[in-house]
């Protein structure tokens, strides 16, 4: 049984309708992502499923005794009225689990006095098996781990609410419903307010999720990674497509070629059929003239109440236009001529960079450069080089210096040391996050004009590719939104005729239409790219080199962005390992050093049974990590989430064991002469 159905769901705000008759069902095991333009209701969608809203029409059915978590974009709203911290929000999902804890120990202590009853036995036995099965023992593992997932460091985890960003809240709202696990998780933008790290951490979280999904999301590389289907919202329909954003780009461009085939082929047949139905006219065959006359009529009605694709395996007592009257030649005719090609999508901008002239071999080059500004150094390049045609991508966390990089670049900021050279030929385009190079007080008309001379009909032409259209022309700029104005800025960057395009968060504020576009337009530049962007998508389809800035450093890495994480995952693996040889030589040292310091025999039993214990539950780790890999690729999410709740209890034992390890050591150092 789906977990939520919904009939015929219209939602309105006045005279204007948000969505109108759309019918979904989410199964229990559904991974959705919900795809559409700007403005078209996702949001208001989600809410209405989630039962916060109530539609204008139709009704949603959810499955009784099952629970919905809803993340939304803000979370100022869920936490208007709390007063409590971080901690305190995370366990009032273990309220019950922490009330059977205070039973327990309130029994203890009565035990402990002397009451040994065979009745208060049984009901602390009954209550610790209740009191585990609830997750008693593993909750603030579990707690823990979503909270350093989620980007917030222990230091923060007693902070109040009250004293939080909102971006902040919404990552606590998202740490609560992960906790809670409902039947279906709906997400509105869930990496919004996410760092890179905490973005993948959730990625991999979703990825074995036992309970249903619904996420929005402009970020396509998330969907890819953690959706197994699509739903295309428009204003009158959510269709669905089958596997994630990827496989959707495929399908979708497959079916509107097809539904566009059979519109033409349709349309030309039912004109032949009019064209016969004249000759039959003309030959006096009347009979057969009404006949074919009275079907297309019937066909007509259906096309224009279900649809050419709603026709499709259907009888014609199925379609409902059984008694409907014949149409005249003329009526048939010009009914025939006012179909349309289907419209399964919004209208999309187009984008086409041309660069005017080529540029050198070399587009830029750098040694020894130190970027920052006097007293404050950012980072330092020890070597980089960006030849023509390529797209060089920068990454790393907010704050590190991209943009002072592009600046430095642009010539509007000198490195505080080293060269930086351009290459001959260079004509360069900037793209600003802020879109800070546009005036305020132009129209769109005249910011175009203002950055390129062109004639007023082909420069509407131009803005019309883009969506501005009509009277949007004379919008002022300070009135657009932010999609607007990303749109704009793509528009002037596009007739500039630059070879090297500099981009500082080209798709921000633009929905995932738009960021298709820019892709496109990106994919067919004949130009060189140097690309700021948290979009790992369309840094994935596009970069050839990979520009981190991390620790202080810029490092280049020459080649795809799926080559860059495959590298930085062994990398990691590596550190790993070079980390437990430290450890491993560092115990082995102080073995060593106790061996010769008295009570030696004695305290060396002691290490010896610690590390014993030590070892035994290191094997057990690797263990309960290889059958989890087993478990993962077989995808049995029940097992892997049980074997992860044992790896963290388990490396937590470590440590505690570990740590009693280091103490008795220093104990051992203490007592040594000098110590």
């Amino acid at each position: 049984m789906p977990l939520l159905t919904a009939q015929g769901l219209s939602l309105a705000f006045g005279g204007f309708d948000v969505f109108t008759g759309l019918s979904l069902s989410v199964p229990d095991d559904a991974r959705i992502g919900l795809v559409g333009a700007n403005g078209i209701g996702k949001t208001s969608l989600l809410r209405v499923l989630a039962g916060l809203v109530e539609p204008t029409a139709g009704e949603v059915h959810r499955a009784q005794g099952r629970t919905i978590g809803y993340l939304r974009q803000e979370a100022v709203e869920a936490f208007a009225a709390r007063d409590h911290s971080i901690m305190d929000e995370m366990l009032t999902v273990f309220a019950d689990v922490l009330a059977r804890g205070a039973a327990l120990h309130a029994m203890e202590t009565e035990m402990a006095a002397g009451n040994h009853s065979e009745d208060l036995l049984a009901q602390y036995s009954h209550a610790q098996e209740a009191f585990e099965h609830g997750g008693g023992y593993d909750y603030e593992v579990r707690i823990a781990r979503v909270l350093e997932g989620l980007g917030f460091s222990r230091s923060q985890w007693n902070d109040p609410l009250r004293q939080l960003s909102g971006g902040q809240k919404t990552r606590v709202l998202l740490g609560r419903l992960l906790l809670e696990t409902p039947d279906l998780l709906i997400l509105d933008e869930p990496t919004n307010h996410l760092d890179a790290s905490a973005v993948e951490w959730l990625e991999s979280k979703l990825r074995i999720w036992q309970g249903a999904l619904l996420v929005v999301s402009h970020d396509r590389y998330f969907l890819d990674k953690v959706v197994d289907r699509i739903w295309d919202m428009s204003r009158t329909a959510v269709e669905p497509y089958r596997g994630n954003y990827s496989a959707y780009t495929l399908q979708r461009q497959e079916r509107w070629e097809r539904r566009l085939k059979t519109f033409e082929e349709t349309k030309e047949r039912l004109q032949s059929e009019i064209e016969l139905i004249k000759r039959y006219i003309g030959w006096r065959k009347m009979v057969e003239a009404k006949g074919k006359l009275k079907r297309l009529s019937r066909e007509l009605a259906a096309i224009e109440l279900l649809g050419l694709e709603g026709m499709q395996d259907k009888q014609w007592s199925e379609m409902g236009v059984g008694g409907v009257s014949s149409l005249t030649v003329d009526e048939a005719w010009q009914k025939i001529k006012a179909l349309k090609p289907p419209d399964t999508r919004p209208p999309r901008p187009t984008m086409h960079l041309r660069a005017n002239a080529r540029s050198g071999t070399i587009v830029l080059r750098a040694q020894d450069l130190h970027i920052g500004y006097p007293g404050n150094e950012l980072f330092s390049v020890e070597r980089v080089e960006l030849h023509r045609q390529e797209c060089a991508a920068l990454i790393g966390p907010n704050g590190c210096g991209k943009t002072t990089l592009l600046r430095t670049i642009l010539g509007e900021v000198a490195p505080t040391a080293g060269e930086l050279r351009l290459g001959a030929s260079l004509s360069i385009g900037y793209f600003a996050q802020a879109h800070d190079l546009l005036n305020p007080e132009s129209t769109v008309l005249e910011e175009l004009l203002n950055h390129q001379n062109m004639a007023l009909g082909d420069a509407r032409s131009h803005l019309a590719q883009y969506l501005f259209r009509g009277e949007d022309v004379y919008k002022k700029v300070s009135m657009l939104s932010g999609g607007e104005r990303g749109r704009l800025a793509l528009a002037i960057l596009a007739v500039d005729g630059s070879n090297f395009l500099v981009l500082d968060e080209p798709t921000n504020h633009l929905d995932i239409t738009a960021q298709e576009v820019l892709q496109e337009g990106l994919d067919r530049f004949e130009g060189s790219l140097l690309l700021v962007s948290h979009d790992r998508y369309l840094v994935d389809h596009l970069a050839t080199q990979i520009w981190e800035i991390r620790d202080g450093t810029l490092r280049v890495f020459d080649g795809t962005y799926q080559e860059y994480l495959a590298a930085r995952e062994r990398e990691t693996l590596a550190a790993k390992e070079q980390a437990t040889v430290l450890v491993q030589s560092q115990q082995a040292s102080k073995r060593d050093a106790l061996v010769n310091q008295k009570d030696a025999r004695k305290r060396a039993q002691q290490l010896s049974a610690l590390e014993a214990e030590i070892g035994a539950t290191e094997a057990h780790i690797a263990a309960c990590e290889q059958q989890l890999q087993v478990e993962s690729e077989a995808q049995r999410y029940v097992e892997v989430q049980r074997l992860a709740d044992v790896h963290s209890a388990s490396k937590i034992r470590l440590d505690s064991l570990l740590q009693a390890w280091m103490t008795m050591a220093e104990e051992i150092a203490a007592q040594m002469p000098g110590g």
